[in-house]
Order: structure tokens, then C-alpha cells, then sequence
């Protein structure tokens, strides 16, 4: 599975390995329960300091566009990582 929908992920519980990968301010103004903030730049790069293999992550961002690419990168590097469709707009129609 590549992607998944905020339903789904609520059905996860408090459990789940969430990524906001927007700006700090983006996220200190409003971010899905439980993800911690890591922008994008600083995943792409740092990536190994963050993540490990043996765990599943969920990648989201505004809208679903930089973290399906973001996703797309890390899979290649062999991490399990799953794209958060419609990013933190879907969040906020579903509040």
C-alpha cells in the first residue's frame, strides 16, 4: 500500500508513525494528531538520522504532493513509507 486516506489512519489509533513535512509554522499553526514535524528538506536529506527500516511511517504535507514525491524517494531507499492522501487539507475538512 502507497497511500492511505485520514479514515483509514484514524481507524490506526494514536499508534501510528505520522510525518508532517511542512514548515514549522505550517505545523505549529495546525498538524494531524500525533505527527511530529520534520520538513521536507530536512527528510530528504537527513533521512537516515529520523527513520528506521523496521517501521512504518506516514508522510503528509499540505495537499498530497510533495510527500507522495517524498515517498516515492524513500521507498526506493528501501524505507516503509506510506502517503497520506490530500495531506492536512483532508485533515481539516474531516475536523
Amino acid at each position: 500500500m502507497n497511500n492511505i486516506s485520514i479514515e483509514e489512519l484514524l481507524k490506526l489509533g494514536g499508534s501510528a508513525n505520522i510525518i508532517d513535512i511542512r514548515g514549522k509554522i505550517n505545523y505549529n499553526n495546525g498538524h494531524i494528531d500525533n505527527a511530529i514535524n520534520i520538513p521536507f528538506e530536512e527528510l530528504l536529506i537527513n533521512y537516515d538520522k529520523y527513520l528506521t527500516k523496521n517501521k512504518i511511517y506516514y508522510i503528509y504535507c499540505s495537499r498530497g504532493v510533495k510527500s507522495v514525491k517524498l515517498c516515492q524517494i524513500l521507498r526506493s531507499k528501501g524505507f516503509n513509507v506510506i502517503n497520506i492522501l490530500g495531506g492536512y487539507q483532508s485533515w481539516i475538512l474531516l475536523k
